[in-house]
């Protein structure tokens, strides 16, 4: 008999499941508590695991039709005026040949149409109750009905609902790295902006970036240190930003007008989830739900699509599913805890809270602008490529 899998979450985590899992024979059900689909989100560099699973999973060409070609990289000064600038070319050779710059939504936008005619996706749904017996998994949801499942999948993001609901209250395996961002999309890229170009802007543990995402769309980007993430989420992205950066120049009275109007804004805490076992029983975590390495990593989108994949071939290599999902944990785990690692430690150069750690951030890449060094640099990721 076909094998049934639960999936909650409809974002990259849920969606890449569900895609891998019906190529892998299943029948897939996801669950979405949100009433429709979420777009936007912030650029992402795709790579790695991901890019590679992507191939396989036969999505590479739609992804990569999403693109975004970045060009200069401008570091401004509060005054507008430019501190130094990275060209689009050394930009460009400094990105990986099997990787590419996208929106977090476009990668959902291409999973969403490569799973939804074979797959039974439920939007405004939630879980309410999980109930696991020696054959399967009992899922009670929010509108009055119910699934009997093979494995239940939390896809649900760094503040899972699933994971709350198996392996604890939330408070026990989120780490706090004191940071919250903010990010939307603007239909009109500002004036000052040239297409394709990104210009950001640091002064005392904030930044704020507008990045050009090509057919005159851009996206600015808040990000500040903070000593009280519950109370700076509870405000909510509308007090909080313009409290936070309301005494900066440059652009930023200009975004924190558009933020008034904005239809859709991300905006969360900066945590790490962390847990010593990513499954119990015939419920398994992926994507953010079990390991969130967080934006300072750059690689969760990767890991989410490359996670998801893996599942699935594990689970069409044993079919006993606790010997799976334990094969596929010790294989995917190295790679988490290695990008997790990376995150804790660049963090302090995201938004630096003093003019020399700033100094100390933007060296390197004050180097790579220079003629020499980005011609270097150029021919040596070419010969590598």
């Amino acid at each position: 008999m076909t094998k049934r899998a639960v999936i909650v979450g409809a974002g990259i985590a849920g969606l890449s499941t569900a895609l891998r899992l019906r190529q892998a024979g299943w029948e897939p059900v996801v669950v979405e508590r949100t009433p429709g689909r979420r777009s936007g989100g912030y650029a992402v560099t795709f790579g790695g695991l991901g890019y590679d699973a992507a191939e396989r999973m036969g999505i590479l060409p739609e992804l990569a039709k999403h693109h975004i070609t970045h060009d200069d990289m401008h570091y401004v000064r509060p005054d507008g005026t430019t501190r130094f600038t990275v060209p689009g070319e050394t930009v460009r050779a400094l990105l990986s040949r099997r990787a590419f710059n996208i929106l977090r939504g476009d990668i959902e936008d291409v999973l969403y149409r490569a799973v939804r005619d074979d797959a039974d996706i439920r939007f405004a749904t939630t879980v309410t109750a999980i109930e696991q017996n020696p054959n399967g998994v009992e899922v009670a949801l929010s509108d009055g009905s119910g699934e009997t499942a093979d494995l239940l999948v939390g896809a649900d993001g760094l503040h899972s609902h699933t994971r709350s609901l198996v392996f604890g209250p939330e408070r026990d395996h989120l780490l706090d790295l004191h940071h919250v961002v903010g990010v939307f999309v603007m239909d009109r890229r500002p004036d000052f902006l040239t297409e394709g170009a990104t210009a950001s802007l640091t002064s005392r543990g904030r930044t704020v970036a507008v990045i050009s995402l090509g057919d005159d769309r851009a996206a600015a980007f808040f990000g500040f240190r903070t000593g009280d993430v519950a109370r700076d989420l509870a405000a909510g992205p509308q007090a909080t930003l313009p409290e936070v950066f309301g005494d900066l120049g440059w652009l930023v009275p200009d975004l924190l007008a558009r933020l008034r109007t904005a239809e859709s804004v991300y905006y969360d805490t900066l945590s790490q989830v962390v847990l010593d076992r990513w499954s119990d029983g015939r419920v398994v975590l992926v994507g953010d739900a079990a390991w969130c390495v967080t934006l300072f990593a750059g690689y969760g989108s990767s890991l989410a699509v490359g996670g998801a994949d893996l599942l699935g071939t594990a689970l069409q290599q044993h079919s006993d599913i606790t010997t799976a999902l334990a094969r596929w944990e010790a294989e995917l785990r190295p790679e988490v805890r290695r990008k997790q690692k990376l995150g804790r430690r660049v963090k302090g150069l995201y938004a630096p809270a003093d003019p020399f750690r700033l100094w100390l951030r933007d060296l390197p890449l004050r180097t790579a602008a220079l003629p020499p060094v980005s011609y270097l640099l150029k021919r040596r990721l070419q010969l590598a490529g």
